[in-house]
Parts: C-alpha cells; sequence; structure tokens
C-alpha cells in the first residue's frame, strides 16, 4: 500500500488510539516517523514511548504544531481545555478528525474555526482490519477531507458516511457492539465447555460461527431473519434452542442495552471531569 506521506498526531493516546495507530502502521498507509502522540501524564508518556515505534509526550501543542491530521482521542470530558490548549498551533490545512463519543462536531469546530473537522466512530476490531468506523463531516469538510478519513479507516475495515444525527446510535451499536458479541461468544464457548468441548475448541467453535454468519449477512444482503428461518429445521434442534433464546428475552435485552449505550453516548459531553 502507499503511504499517505502525511503527519498525524494522536492526542490522547488510549486504547483506541493506540490500536488504530499500530493499525496504520501494519499496513504502511502511515510510517512510524510521521506519527507523534501525546498523553496527559509523564509516567504514562514514558511508558508508552517505549511500547510503540512513535515518539510519546505530553505537549499537546508542541505535538501538533506540523500535523497534516490530528486525531483527537481524548475523554469527552476533557475536550474543551484540551482543544483550548492546541487551537493556536493547528492550521487551517490540518484536518481534525474526532474519536470522542457523545461530541458533536460544533463542539469542536468553535475552536477551530474554519479547520476541517471529521467525526468519526470506529470500533475495537479495526485492530485486525474488520473494523466499523462510520465518518459525518464537519461544516468546513471538503469532499477531499472526507476521502481523506475514509482512506485511513478504510484500510482498517469497512467506512461509512452518516449524517451526524446519528452517531449516538452508531456508539451504542457498532462502537460498543463487539463487548456484547463478545459475551455472546462466551456463553456460547461455556456451553460447549459446559456439554464436554475443550475450552480452545468451544471458543475457536463459536468464533468462527459467529464470523461466518455475519459474513453471510454482508455478502448475500439476506435479512437476517431469513437466514435464521434456513437454519430452523421443522421439530429440529435449532428451534428448541431459539425457543430458550427467547424464553430469556435475548432480543430485548441487546436492544435495551445498544439504547442505554446510545444514552449514555449523549450524556458523557454534559459531564466534566
Amino acid at each position: 500500500m502507499e503511504p499517505l506521506n502525511k503527519k498525524l498526531t494522536i492526542v490522547g493516546l488510549g486504547k483506541l488510539g493506540g490500536l488504530l495507530a499500530e493499525a496504520f502502521i501494519a499496513r504502511e498507509l502511515i510510517l512510524p516517523k510521521d506519527i507523534v502522540a501525546t498523553v496527559r501524564h509523564d509516567e504514562r508518556a514514558k511508558m508508552l514511548d517505549k511500547k510503540h515505534p512513535f515518539p510519546v509526550h505530553t505537549d499537546n501543542r508542541a505535538a501538533t504544531s506540523d500535523a497534516d491530521i490530528v486525531l483527537l482521542a481524548v475523554k469527552p470530558q476533557v475536550m474543551e481545555g484540551v482543544c483550548e490548549t492546541i487551537s493556536p498551533s493547528v492550521s487551517k490545512n490540518t484536518l481534525i478528525i474526532s474519536i470522542l463519543a457523545g461530541v458533536p462536531s460544533a463542539a469542536i469546530e468553535r475552536f477551530f474555526p474554519g479547520v476541517p473537522v471529521i467525526r468519526a466512530m470506529p470500533n475495537t476490531p479495526c485492530a485486525v482490519g474488520s473494523g466499523m468506523t462510520v465518518l459525518c463531516r464537519g461544516t468546513a469538510a471538503r469532499d477531499d477531507d472526507v476521502a481523506l478519513a475514509e482512506r485511513l479507516f478504510d484500510t482498517v475495515g469497512r467506512t461509512l458516511v452518516l449524517d451526524e444525527r446519528h452517531m449516538n446510535a452508531v456508539t451504542g451499536l457498532s462502537a460498543s457492539g463487539p463487548a456484547y458479541i463478545y459475551v455472546i461468544l462466551e456463553s456460547l464457548a461455556e456451553a460447549g465447555v459446559k456439554l464436554g468441548l475443550p475450552r480452545e475448541t468451544a471458543t475457536l467453535l463459536a468464533a468462527q460461527t459467529a464470523k461466518g454468519a455475519a459474513e453471510q449477512v454482508l455478502v448475500t444482503g439476506s435479512h437476517p431473519a431469513l437466514l435464521k428461518d434456513e437454519v430452523t429445521t421443522p421439530a429440529g434442534c435449532t428451534i428448541d434452542g431459539l425457543l430458550e433464546l427467547e424464553e430469556g428475552k435475548i432480543r430485548v435485552t441487546l436492544i435495551k442495552a445498544v439504547v442505554k449505550a446510545a444514552e449514555r453516548a449523549r450524556d458523557l459531553f454534559t459531564e466534566k471531569s
């Protein structure tokens, strides 16, 4: 893959920012020499500087002074203070990509008049190239800014551009969604262990089954209910299993989990650290 030849600064190198940086490097989209990251505390900066192949320090203003792309990855509660600090060092040619849950692009734009801002919501499977990222553009973002953001996130999975009014729902569904899937996978594997399978085997069976089912939805475009019916034969094993799931209220539980996470995303920005 041809490198972007863009300088990337990650402000707030947490779990998601770190895995994105490593994924971009692994796919040779951005070279380590073109990445710099910051964190809040000196001790953590020293630890992460040893861990990653790019420099990590605590000076946000210095780190953003010559960046082509600034990836904002701090906690939503400290966003205002961070943006106030770096605003003098960010040029109008810099693209700001925010992965802050619950923070509208307008809240970031007010610190950077005329600077293109794109709000992004990736998820952790980006680490293995199977992520899902949703983008929405701010008022100053041009088509080429969106294209640049798409190129970044296309290297680590699928990318979709939506209206910003959907972003809290996206946070509750695809950003938080891997955690729900892991709980389901863990439960399926535990069932396999209960039935006598070795744990490693049970986990493999559960994970590959989930991967295959998801791929079938994506490839065929069929409604999940139709694909479920294809597995469910009259008086067979599957219908008995489905009955147990329905009695356990799995549908309403998952729906409520997504809604609750989306509501939490909405509330994050109004909280102060």
